[in-house]
């Protein structure tokens, strides 16, 4: 879900979308999920952490206005 509405504000807003797939990344990269494994889904801007859960739309757009 949270893709899904990331994919939709991406064609709006014009950013780039990276999705990785914390499961199939953790088969390389354990702590990966130990990082996040709590708060999927996450959201990241610019490598530090925005949201998680859920998509904070409000929020992402003020933060990509800047």
């Amino acid at each position: 879900m949270a893709r899904e509405h990331l994919e939709k504000l991406s064609g709006e807003l014009g950013f780039e979308l990276d999705v990785v797939d914390v499961d199939e990344h953790a088969l390389r990269d354990p702590e990966l999920r130990e990082e996040f494994g709590d708060r999927l889904p996450v959201v990241l801007l610019n490598g530090v952490e925005h949201s998680y859960g859920s998509v904070d739309e409000q929020r992402l757009r003020a933060d990509l206005a800047m």
